[in-house]
């Protein structure tokens, strides 16, 4: 399952991305405010996406947060392992991060694996297929909710 963190900094990318053709820096407190993500929280995610070189950031009066690479470079899958970490239900179908399940007597002969592993490419493909500028497009182009809810 997705996590409220993992939510929370694909929200602050999208809005990060939004502000990529700007060239300007963006603080975590206006990210924070505009996406209603408590302040501190969301700093503590921006300084993963950091480390990971998802976004930059810069200190100082005109400093403050951008994205790292074009919005279109960046999967909505970069963002979630960052947070999350791998996308696989079990550690047996991960890639990155393959391990035996606790319970496993042999992975090499465990009937469920295949199925996790199917799931996993499953996942990964639509959100390695996402990017930022994807999600920011649709953003975009979708009409306010009090819209949507008088159609």
């Amino acid at each position: 399952m997705l996590s409220s963190k993992a939510k929370y900094a694909l929200r602050a990318a999208v809005f990060l991305a939004e502000r990529q053709g700007n060239e300007t820096w963006t603080l975590a407190s206006e990210i924070a405010d505009a996406e209603d993500i408590p302040r501190k929280f969301l700093e503590a995610i921006l300084v993963e996406l950091r480390d990971s070189g998802i976004v930059a950031s810069r200190r100082g009066r005109y400093g403050g947060y951008r994205l790292a690479s074009p919005p279109a470079r960046i999967a909505a899958g970069d963002v979630i392992r960052v947070i999350d970490g791998p996308l696989a239900l079990a550690p047996c179908a991960s890639r990155t991060q393959f391990g035996a399940c606790v319970d496993c007597v042999d992975p090499t002969i465990c009937a469920l694996r295949p199925m996790l592993q199917q799931a996993r490419d499953a996942v990964a493909g639509v959100l390695d297929g996402c990017s930022l500028a994807t999600l920011e497009r649709e953003r975009r182009t979708r009409p306010p909710a009090a819209a949507r809810n008088q159609a």
